[in-house]
C-alpha cells in the first residue's frame, strides 16, 4: 500500500500516471447505459452507427466513472479524494468498445488555507487517455487536502 499524502507532499508540475490500464468492452457500456443514461448510441450499434457518433460509444459519465476510480488508484490522500469542485469537464472524443484507458494527473497549483490552517486545496487536471494517446476526457479542478499535522 502506498503511503497517505498530505498537501505538503505536492508540488506544482507533478505528473502521476495511473498503473495500468482499463478496457472497456461493449457490454460494459451497454450495461452503464442501461442503468444510467439510456440513449440509442449507448445501447445499440445500428442507432449508433446512425447517430452523431458514427458508432458505438460510452456514456461521457461511464468514462468519467472510470476515471475516478482510476483516480483513486493513483492518488493516495490522507483521508480520500474530497472533491471541491471543477472549472472545466470536457470529453474531446467518445470513448469506443475496446478502448483501453490511462490516466495521468497534473498538479497545476497549492493554495494553504488561511482560515482552516489544517487544509488546503490540490488544482489539478486529469486527462483520460485511450489506446492511441487520444485524450476522451479533460477535468481541472480542485482537491481538498489535508495538510501534514504539525507534531
Amino acid at each position: 500500500m502506498k503511503e497517505l499524502m498530505f498537501l505538503e507532499d505536492f508540488e506544482v508540475g507533478q505528473v502521476f500516471r495511473h498503473p495500468g490500464g482499463v478496457v472497456v468492452t461493449a457490454d460494459a457500456i451497454k450495461q452503464f447505459a442501461a442503468q444510467y443514461d439510456p440513449q440509442p448510441f449507448h445501447l445499440d450499434e445500428a442507432a449508433a452507427q446512425q447517430s452523431f457518433f458514427r458508432g458505438l460509444a460510452a456514456s461521457g459519465w461511464h468514462t468519467a466513472g472510470l476515471t475516478m476510480k482510476m483516480l483513486v488508484e493513483t492518488l493516495s490522500i490522507h483521508g480520500g479524494l474530497i472533491g471541491a469542485g471543477f472549472d472545466e469537464f470536457r470529453w474531446p472524443r467518445p470513448t469506443r468498445p475496446d478502448d483501453t484507458l490511462r490516466l495521468e494527473v497534473e498538479v497545476l497549483g497549492l493554495k494553504f488555507s488561511q482560515s482552516k490552517p489544517h487544509q488546503g486545496f490540490l488544482n489539478h487536471r486529469v486527462t483520460t487517455f485511450n489506446q492511441h494517446d487520444e485524450a476522451v476526457l479533460i477535468m481541472t479542478g480542485n482537491l481538498l487536502v489535508p495538510r501534514r499535522p504539525q507534531s
